[in-house]
């Protein structure tokens, strides 16, 4: 058995960590874990098929031009949340790990982990290519960020609900 076969085996293992790993790096990782509706959980739903594909494509050996879609439903999410850049690319290099605990577990496939050095670097340049195009769509939102600011449109997005302000303030005059 090589290395692709065995990936192959393990792949419901493999992908159920992986992805249980990446949705407990959120804070309301039970929710994205639990809710199956697509659209109650785009979060949840983003991650778990962007996972999925990264890992069929890695395991099926394409070609790195081809994870953009896939990278771009797990990336984009999380260049707009609170995550550092390293937070935000994080979970793809813990599927090194994953792959190693998983195959540690079973001596047939135990054999095997010292040829997943190819595995590695396949996985270090997914992770590369994640961590530009992270740094892509954060520019994306500066830039937006920026327009807001020159145009004035800041004030609507920025501020509070008019009619609170309002209150707020009749509040304090009284």
């Amino acid at each position: 058995m090589n290395v692709a076969e065995a990936l192959n085996h393990k792949e419901e293992a493999i992908l159920s960590l992986w992805i249980e790993r990446t949705l407990d790096t959120y804070t309301a990782s039970d929710f994205f874990k639990n809710s199956k509706d697509a659209f109650a959980n785009p979060v949840g739903s983003n991650i778990k098929e962007g996972l999925t594909q990264v890992f069929r494509l890695m395991v099926s050996g394409a070609d790195p031009t081809h994870y953009a879609q896939a990278l771009d439903q797990v990336i984009r999410i999380r260049a707009v949340q609170d995550f550092s850049p390293s937070q935000a690319v994080a979970p793809l290099l813990e599927l090194k790990w994953i792959v190693r605990q998983i195959f540690s577990g079973e001596q047939k496939y135990r054999d095997l982990l010292p040829q997943l050095l190819p595995f590695d670097r396949d996985v270090e340049r997914v992770v590369l290519q994640a961590f530009d195009l992270y740094m892509e769509c954060r520019d994306r939102l500066y830039r937006a960020r920026i327009r807001e600011l020159k145009s004035g449109s800041y004030i609507l997005t920025d501020s509070g609900c008019a009619s609170a302000i309002i209150k707020k303030n009749l509040q304090q005059i009284s």
